[in-house]
């Protein structure tokens, strides 16, 4: 067999190739939220494929899933580029928060069986802290920010629900890592989730969907106000996890 055929069976290739297209897929997603890749910027497969150091299939591959999800475009012949924000989107998708986020709420309240009483647990150790001990990472809280919303909704106990959620928070991660680069929004969403959760212990339903909705409500007139100028400011910054 000459040496630069693979001695894998079609379908073990075929799972490679898919394995390294999920990686590829996964690290693009976090070059976008962490404004490494921001919106209009331009690239080739070619420089994925470089920079990755993994062949051009799994970059075409992860781009094409990319492309689906409204994350990127083609361009004729001429490599492919970040698309730019669709606020009109983000406003639905935080509508779609509001609802979902809501009615998980009213369900903690509720008590229902299928209730993760420790991730509720887990939530109070992080947001219900003395303000001496609260992070100022902005990085690090923005994480938990989001963590916060989507064990609310995974606490409730409805999977298809906690799914949908996860998908919506994917598409706004970008926007929401934008609200935490001001300390103001640090300690606001700090004082806000402390109130929430105090509400969900209380059992007071509408009290805290009401404080959620606020919250959410806030959040989304913060992205209202972000400019792409923001988001290059953010890059040169370097933010992103630590």
């Amino acid at each position: 067999m000459p040496p630069n055929v693979s001695k894998k069976p079609p379908a073990a290739q075929a799972a490679a190739f898919r394995s390294r297209a999920d990686e590829v897929y996964e690290q693009l997603k976090r070059d976008v939220a962490d404004f490494q890749l921001v919106p209009g910027d331009r690239f080739t497969e070619n420089e994925i494929s470089e920079r990755l150091g993994v062949s051009r299939t799994p970059v075409r591959q992860a781009l094409f899933r990319l492309q689906q999800e409204g994350f990127v475009e083609v361009l004729f012949r001429s490599g492919w580029r970040v698309l730019p924000f669709d606020f009109d989107q983000f406003e639905q998708l935080y509508d779609l928060r509001m609802v979902l986020e809501t009615t998980a709420i009213h369900r903690l309240c509720e008590d229902a069986v299928r209730v993760d009483h420790g991730l509720l647990d887990a939530l109070a150790a992080i947001w219900l802290v003395p303000p001496a001990e609260r992070s100022s990472d902005m990085a690090r809280v923005s994480q938990w920010d989001e963590d916060f919303h989507c064990q609310i909704v995974a606490a409730a106990g409805n999977g298809e629900m906690a799914r949908v959620h996860r998908e919506v928070t994917e598409r706004i991660r970008i926007i929401r890592r934008l609200d935490f680069t001001q300390q103001l929004r640090i300690d606001a969403t700090y004082d806000e989730h402390a109130k929430i959760l105090k509400a969900v212990q209380r059992k007071r339903g509408d009290q805290a969907a009401m404080l959620m909705r606020a919250h959410i409500e806030t959040s989304q007139a913060e992205v209202r106000k972000i400019t792409l100028h923001q988001v290059h400011l953010a890059r040169q910054g370097g933010y992103g996890p630590r």
